[in-house]
């Protein structure tokens, strides 16, 4: 009877165009364009800033040493027009005013400073909102400081190796896979449950005020059915959307690392692939059950209690927000799956799913988030349970 009562409700909310766009087509295509345009705007920053001519203000007089150095440093680095300066305050004033992008000073005593072997000071003004131009300023500076190093080491007949007693080597042991996952791995969690609670919604507002708006719920309730049968059957059609949405959302995923213009990098990809095989599906599965059902256990008593569409969607919508916060601790580093964290609701999901990612999955404490979140989802169900069986909350 659950069964049938599931298939009847499937049928309807297949042919509902919002629910299939909110549970199929958005999460599918929502990973594509997110990542393709996140790489294209990247792309096109880098470049411009690569390639974009500046003007940049020097006070170097009457030395003039900055302007001789910045003029022979090569284009490669970032064509550049020197506009020279007597004082800092008409340069600062340019530079407000947009019409050099980078300022330099040198002191007087700046060549003193060289000749006396002491550091000489060199002040750069820019403005932060124009992105790029402090590190444009560095990179010329590199340049310059390691013509003038050389020069030193000649003027004192020191060999450079002889200055340096330590040379230092840092190897990375960690994985691509343990990179990608504790780097990336807060990021994927928080989509897909995202996109799990979202496909839930609509779903459940459907099938339960939706019912009570439309006056059909009397006649569902008058069938030789029990109540819970009725509510297992319906509350497995919105556990199911809450899947399939998720599910869009990870071959959304894969098809945008398969088609990301610009990804020659065939290491990422072989990760990628090895993310995505059958065992961590399995595994993300095991743990997305239990916190979609624990939604749809939240949702129902809220769709039951509604006494409209309108109204169950003004009271669920901002539950998003409740629901979806926990995930974004995923994003924040240094924040581990242990004993405490596998105890709270969310978290533990997207903690063990960044570690599942990671490849360094504890099953103990995988095991205790799944429990915790079962637990929840059991006592999210008999709550549901209690406010469907009650007859002044389905019947308007």
């Amino acid at each position: 009877m659950i069964f049938t009562i599931f298939k009847k409700e499937l049928k309807e909310t297949l042919r509902d165009r919002r629910t299939l766009m909110m549970m199929l087509v958005i999460p599918i295509l929502i990973f594509p364009i997110i990542i393709n345009i996140t790489a294209s705007v990247s792309t096109s920053f880098q470049e411009d800033a690569a390639t974009k001519k500046i003007k940049i203000g020097i006070v170097d007089t009457p030395s003039k040493f900055l302007t001789n150095e910045f003029n022979q440093i090569p284009d490669s680095f970032g064509k550049k027009e020197v506009v020279n300066y007597v004082d800092t305050l008409q340069l600062i004033k340019d530079i407000k005013n947009e019409k050099i992008q980078l300022g330099a000073y040198l002191s007087g005593k700046f060549l003193s400073q060289l000749d006396a072997m002491v550091p000489a000071p060199v002040v750069f003004y820019f403005n932060a909102t124009e992105l790029g131009m402090q590190e444009r300023a560095q990179g010329y500076m590199s340049v310059i400081e390691q013509k003038m190093q050389v020069e030193r080491f000649k003027k004192l007949n020191i060999s450079k190796e002889k200055i340096n007693p330590i040379v230092s080597e840092y190897r990375n042991i960690a994985s691509d896979k343990e990179m990608i996952g504790k780097l990336a791995g807060g990021f994927l969690p928080y989509i897909f449950i995202a996109f799990c609670f979202m496909g839930c919604m609509y779903p459940a507002i459907d099938l339960f005020t939706g019912e009570k708006e439309r006056g059909t719920i009397e006649t569902l309730l008058t069938t030789p059915v029990a109540r819970w049968q009725l509510l297992f059957g319906k509350m497995g059609v919105v556990v199911l959307s809450g899947l399939l949405a998720a599910s869009a959302a990870l071959l959304g995923l894969f098809l945008s690392m398969e088609t990301l213009n610009g990804l020659d990098n065939d290491e990422l990809l072989k990760v990628v692939h090895s993310i995505l095989s059958p065992s961590f599906i399995f595994l993300m599965y095991c743990l997305l059950i239990p916190l979609t059902v624990f939604f749809a256990g939240v949702m129902i008593p809220i769709a039951v209690y509604a006494k409209t569409f309108k109204e169950a969607q003004s009271i669920i919508t901002p539950l998003n927000i409740v629901m979806v916060i926990p995930a974004m601790v995923g994003l924040f580093p240094g924040v581990e799956l242990n004993v405490m964290t596998a105890c709270i609701p969310v978290v533990n999901i997207v903690l063990s799913t960044k570690e599942l990612i990671a490849g360094t999955l504890d099953p103990f404490l995988v095991a205790l988030s799944f429990m915790v979140m079962t637990a929840l989802a059991v006592l999210a169900v008999f709550i549901s349970y209690r406010r469907f069986d009650k007859e002044s909350n389905v019947v308007l």
